[in-house]
């Protein structure tokens, strides 16, 4: 069984606790369902936010999803002048069978911009 990093993230249109709490769910089920991936499968994700969303920690809908025994850690991205408003990103490292070239990274909403090439 391999360790895998799956890469993935969503906008939001406003720092709006509930709507960074839906939109972290929504990311998080669809890695795991895309990637065939169970909450036993995970060594752990991590989440980044936008300087710009302050409303929640990300890790919390993750939580909320059942995963309470998967590390999770929070942080912050670099507050780069030109880059995407309201992006939640996570990376997740997971043991799986599958070769890193089947791996499916997730890209939702307006995220999608940022990653067109590896976008699902």
């Amino acid at each position: 069984m391999a360790v895998r990093a799956i890469r993935g993230a969503t906008q939001v249109e406003a720092d709006d606790r509930e709507q960074v709490l839906e939109a972290t769910r929504e990311l998080v089920q669809a890695v795991l369902e895309r990637n065939q991936l169970a909450s036993e499968d995970l060594i752990s994700i991590l989440f980044t936010a936008t300087p710009d969303l302050v409303s929640e920690f990300p890790a919390l809908a993750a939580r909320e999803l059942g995963l309470g025994d998967v590390p999770l850690m929070c942080a912050t991205e670099i507050a780069v002048p030109h880059a995407l408003p309201r992006v939640l990103r996570l990376m997740a490292h997971a043991e799986t069978p599958r070769a890193r070239a089947d791996i499916q990274h997730v890209y939702l909403r307006g995220a999608v911009a940022l990653r067109r090439d590896i976008a699902q």
